[in-house]
């Protein structure tokens, strides 16, 4: 390892090669990119949108998100978008997702049934 080589514990610094950037071989961006962050606890479950992170590429952005959202809890994966690659619709047009209010069959809330299994379960002690 050269001097100028920064010798680190940790293998991902030491596979950044930081010589390369002090001698101009590295083109840094001035400016970060957003990435939305998409969590999977475990496989089969629906990825989750857990936040942002702000990084130069997609490799780095995949490392910031774990370093930010993968330690907390169980990680099976995670995912990242540019920002501006999410189409959305515009916020003056959130009429259209309103519903009529005698369709709370929709609504899961709407049953409740809850009672009944304590009922049950105090009547067979379980």
């Amino acid at each position: 390892m050269s001097n100028n080589q920064i010798n680190s514990l940790d293998p991902r610094v030491n596979r950044l090669d930081l010589s390369r950037l002090k001698e101009g071989k590295v083109h840094t961006n001035t400016h970060l990119i957003t990435w939305e962050v998409f969590h999977l606890e475990k496989r089969g479950k629906q990825a989750v949108h857990v936040g942002v992170v702000h990084a130069p590429n997609p490799e780095m952005a995949l490392l910031m998100a774990k370093e930010t959202f993968g330690r907390r809890g169980k990680t099976a994966n995670l995912w990242v978008a540019k920002t501006s690659n999410v189409y959305t619709f515009n916020m003056q047009d959130e009429d259209m997702f309103e519903t009529t209010p005698e369709k709370t069959f929709r609504d899961p809330a709407a049953y409740r049934v809850r009672d009944r299994i304590e009922a049950y379960r105090e009547k067979h002690n379980l």
